[in-house]
């Protein structure tokens, strides 16, 4: 469940500071950071949540079930700008998580989420108001690039200022950007963020300017339609000239297609910045050298299924699907798929013999002789012990239409695997590399059981 991104960013804390009474201020002040290049900040994040969420039944007319929901996490990074739009926005950051943790229960569920130490150093792309980061360090995996692209991406909060010099007093509609970044919803169908310039007030020797905004959001996102009814306040620091705290409280209501609830979850928010931190790794002697640019490389993904010992590596325009018993589908943002077969090593056939049994299988098909196998390519022998890897493909005719069958056996010596695909013609090149990447990097790593 996404859902409002602040619900699973962080966990409460309170702002202890000694205040005096509130100065009002008649000049007009322009609530601005700059994010020029090389600007940085750390950022600290706490949430708790809490609720409900309906669930249909597993069972054929039982009636559904109401879960109870509770959730916390804390995130700690430093950040740097890296590189900014034409009009002035940032687009790439280089980020260092310090802390990282999620931990959420649904039902008599627990989860608890992180990302790995080896790959807590980001550059992080902007790309319109979704967050899409890789590590140079190694690969990450779709649960962590989730982690970051539900966190809040604190260059976008500008949009909660005006941009134009305001008094105390003085109201605005929140820009339709930090509307996003704040609920995650995809596309916005009625609503809007109401912000108000509240007062400013001395901390210390520090002017503040405190904005409260309100407001009720509805619209589509993942978890399907929803509403949120935000709340909250921040603080901008009129000497620094930066935004230093944030405090949201949030309710999260799922709707179903006719708009009634099936779910709500309360949430609370805060999100303290420092300017100019410096921790280690964003010297400019740590980035010099580190990749800066995306490649088909540092963007590849991790899937490591710790319950069936298999790991690989694919591109990020598959995505792994089913996972049934030793069965791993793998599948392609146009269509085309490939299925891993796990076994015992004792248990996978030969490339010779799994070339025979494709074909005998196509051959079998009916009606009789509607689908076609062309002439074999191989099998080759990619790799000797003790990490064996055998090669063959050959075109196919079907009433689907044409499409190249692509095929690895993987020989290990904790197991084995098969790997079958079925790749669209007319990107078959490119779709091949994909499939020979995940099948060089497959790695069984523990012994398989007998079913």
């Amino acid at each position: 469940m996404s859902g409002w991104r602040c619900l699973v960013s962080g966990w409460v804390v309170v702002w202890s500071l000694t205040r005096v009474p509130a100065v009002v201020a008649q000049e007009a002040w322009m609530l601005r950071e700059p994010f020029p290049v090389g600007h940085r900040y750390h950022v600290s994040v706490r949430v708790e949540l809490s609720g409900t969420v309906t669930v249909p039944s597993t069972e054929e007319k039982a009636p559904a079930k109401t879960l109870t929901v509770s959730g916390s996490s804390t995130i700690e990074y430093d950040e740097r700008v890296l590189a900014l739009t034409e009009d002035g926005t940032v687009r790439k950051t280089a980020r260092i998580y310090r802390q990282i943790d999620f931990r959420r229960q649904i039902g008599s569920e627990q989860q608890r989420s992180t990302i790995r130490p080896e790959v807590r150093r980001l550059v992080v792309l902007r790309h319109q108001h979704v967050e899409v980061p890789f590590s140079p360090d190694g690969p990450l995996t779709w649960g962590e690039i989730d982690l970051v692209r539900t966190d809040v991406f604190t260059p976008a909060l500008v949009g909660l200022f005006a941009d134009r010099p305001v008094r105390p007093g003085d109201r605005w509609n929140a820009a339709t950007p930090v509307v996003h970044e704040l609920t995650d919803i995809d596309r916005i169908d009625d609503g809007q963020l109401s912000c108000r310039f509240d007062e400013i007030s001395l901390v210390g020797s520090r002017r503040l300017a405190r904005v409260c905004f309100t407001g009720s959001i509805r619209g589509t996102n993942e978890d399907g339609p929803n509403r949120q009814d935000l709340d909250g306040y921040c603080y901008f620091d009129l000497e620094a000239r930066h935004l230093s705290y944030l405090f949201i409280r949030g309710f999260h209501y799922l709707l179903d297609k006719d708009g009634k609830e099936t779910g709500r979850v309360e949430g609370r928010f805060v999100l303290t910045r420092q300017i100019a931190a410096r921790g280690p790794g964003l010297d400019d002697a740590d980035l010099q050298g580190m990749a800066q640019e995306p490649t088909s490389d540092n963007t590849l993904l991790l899937y490591d299924n710790p319950a069936l010992g298999v790991r690989f590596l694919h591109p990020r325009r598959w995505r792994v699907g089913v996972v049934r018993g030793r069965q791993i589908t793998v599948e392609e943002a146009h269509g085309s798929s490939l299925l891993i077969t796990l076994d015992r090593p004792d248990k996978v056939p030969t490339a010779a013999q799994f070339l025979a049994d494709s074909r005998e299988w196509f051959a079998q098909q009916k009606p009789a002789g509607s689908w076609k196998a062309g002439a074999p390519t191989g099998p080759h022998r990619l790799s000797g012990p003790p990490r064996e890897l055998d090669h063959f493909s050959f075109e196919v005719e079907s009433p689907q239409g044409r499409a190249l069958m692509d095929y690895y056996v993987v020989h290990q010596q904790p197991g084995g695997a098969l790997i079958a695909a079925r790749l669209a013609p007319a990107d078959a090149t490119a779709l091949q590399a994909d499939v020979a990447q995940m099948a060089r990097s497959l790695t069984i790593n523990r012994p398989l059981a007998d079913k």
